[in-house]
């Protein structure tokens, strides 16, 4: 089953073909496969090596996404495959996002199988996540269309190194996406990703467009991409571009892969960062891998008063009305969905 015709390709010359799921636009000769490991030239003709190949299945808090204005408190379906379109030294998922489908021990489900099972867990949404979903891009459309048949939400969970042609696909069925905005230059991008900053935010603006909910993640690494100009030039293109009530989040990093000499990012730098997006103008900015720390709360930008308070991924208050309204002031909160109390997580595979 995990084998079959790609989408989104063209011939070169009857041999060679072109991709075009993500800008890279592999060209791929003959029993070759894309940068992403998972794409192979079959006699001239383009196939997907990963189609219903998992390596994992979960139920998720949604705010583990994280996705903190999209329907708050429930539950999502989160699954993924194999292998990745970047290359991050520091990616907590390496087992899988930096392997080939040979390597990995996986399961295999056809989309109606995913929707059932989102159903029969009560999950709101169906999650592509942990590794990069571009690349599994023809199990995504295909799940995400059944998903949406049945009412279910989709949601990416992507590092936006994505074509408009893809988006273009995905976008009537994907109704979420937190986009990983790695840094902010191109030197970063090209050294430790292999790939483009302004790529990566052509496709966070048009998924936006396009009408997805959309949520950016900029994880913050001590001595690589912690400088605040750096730091003030990503939040002044966010609130340009995507607007002031677009969620932003500061991750904290820790050490592993291949960066286990770098510290864990300080607490400082996370309170210091999100500052500067206050100031710079947005409405929602949250800190992320600390738990317990008031930067992963929702804030009302009229009055200032704490709307939903949350302890990791878990909402421990509500103050809120009907129509996400603030309590105290009556002030529209940005907020996409209501309350829902979530189960507990559970791992399915």
């Amino acid at each position: 089953m995990f084998e079959r015709p790609a989408l989104l390709w063209e011939s070169i010359d009857g041999k060679n073909v072109k991709c075009s799921v993500c800008p890279r636009r592999c060209t791929i000769a003959p029993g070759r496969r894309g940068f992403c490991r998972v794409r192979e030239n079959r006699d001239g003709a383009l196939y997907t090596l990963v189609y219903g190949l998992l390596t994992a299945l979960a139920v998720d808090p949604i705010e583990k996404k994280p996705l903190f204005n999209f329907w708050p408190g429930s539950t999502s379906l989160s699954i993924s495959t194999v292998s990745c379109n970047f290359r991050c030294p520091w990616c907590q998922n390496w087992s899988i996002s930096q392997a080939s489908p040979e390597e990995v021990v996986t399961d295999e489900k056809k989309p109606e199988e995913i929707v059932r099972l989102a159903r029969r867990y009560g999950c709101k949404s169906i999650s592509y996540t942990y590794n990069e979903p571009t690349i599994w891009f023809e199990y995504v459309l295909e799940t995400s269309r059944a998903a949406k048949e049945q009412g279910i939400l989709n949601v990416l969970v992507t590092n936006g190194y994505i074509t408009n042609e893809a988006i273009d696909a995905l976008s009537p069925y994907v109704d979420a996406a937190n986009v990983d905005v790695k840094g902010f230059t191109e030197e970063f991008y090209q050294k430790y990703c292999m790939s483009s900053l302004k790529d990566v935010l052509t496709a966070t603006e048009h998924m936006h467009k396009r009408g997805m909910h959309i949520e950016t993640t900029n994880l913050i690494i001590p001595k690589l991409n912690d400088d605040l100009d750096e730091i003030r030039k990503l939040c002044e293109w966010h609130r340009e571009t995507l607007g002031r009530d677009t969620p932003l989040h500061f991750s904290k990093f820790y050490p592993q892969y291949k960066m286990t000499n770098l510290p864990p990012t300080p607490i400082e730098t996370l309170i210091s960062a999100r500052k500067l997006a206050r100031e710079a103008g947005l409405n929602y900015v949250y800190i992320g891998n600390v738990p317990g720390e008031e930067g992963e709360n929702t804030y009302c930008p009229t009055c200032g008063k704490v709307t939903v308070e949350r302890i990791g991924f878990d909402i421990s208050t509500w103050s809120l009305t009907r129509n996400n309204q603030c309590s105290q002031c009556g002030a529209k909160i940005a907020i996409i969905g209501t309350f829902e109390r979530s189960r507990a997580p559970l791992q399915l595979f």
